[in-house]
């Protein structure tokens, strides 16, 4: 199973507006913060790798998740394997990552507001020290039908799919 991800800069005010006269169902609002890892034994950029903590904190309090994204497997699409399970403490699984040799790289914070569209996750970003950015992703073992049916959504909604971004947050801070 892939993830497979288009994102686009984009105005959150006219994406929200297209969203909700498409009947699409809104989601809760986080606040995300994302801590990366290098590996003592190779290295995540020429691998096109990530070793992450998320802390997330919403209505319900804080909780956290460690994610291993593999390289992109699509040209076209941030298409890629991703394996993700939670953890009791953020704070404790990167001190552990420390305690192994894994050091953090950089860290990326933003709020995140989720809904639900014609079977895909539409996500708005607002990135701290980056700005406004609207994500359409699903789940699948077809990366290319995934990926077609992302970049409709995004017509949909008005936004360009030409407009996309492949690089990671992370990617464009450490720019």
């Amino acid at each position: 199973m892939y993830e497979v991800e288009v994102k686009v800069p984009a105005d959150h005010g006219g994406v929200r507006d297209a969203l909700e006269s498409a009947g699409a169902e809104r989601g809760e609002t986080v606040e995300q913060v994302d801590t990366y890892y290098d590996a003592p034994h190779r290295d995540f950029a020429e691998t096109d790798e990530a070793l992450r903590v998320r802390r997330v904190t919403d209505d319900e309090g804080e909780r956290a998740r460690i994610t291993y994204k593999g390289p992109k497997v699509d040209s076209e699409s941030k298409a890629r394997e991703e394996v993700e399970t939670g953890v009791e403490d953020g704070a404790d699984a990167g001190a552990i990552f420390e305690g192994v040799g894994f050091t953090p790289a950089a860290t990326v914070e933003k709020t995140r507001t989720y809904y639900a569209y014609d079977g895909y996750t539409v996500v708005l970003d607002d990135v701290s020290g980056l700005g406004q950015f609207v994500e359409v992703e699903r789940e699948s073992e077809d990366v290319e039908a995934a990926r077609e049916g992302a970049f409709d959504v995004l017509r949909r909604l008005g936004l360009d799919p030409s407009d996309q971004i492949r690089a990671s947050y992370l990617g464009l801070l450490l720019e």
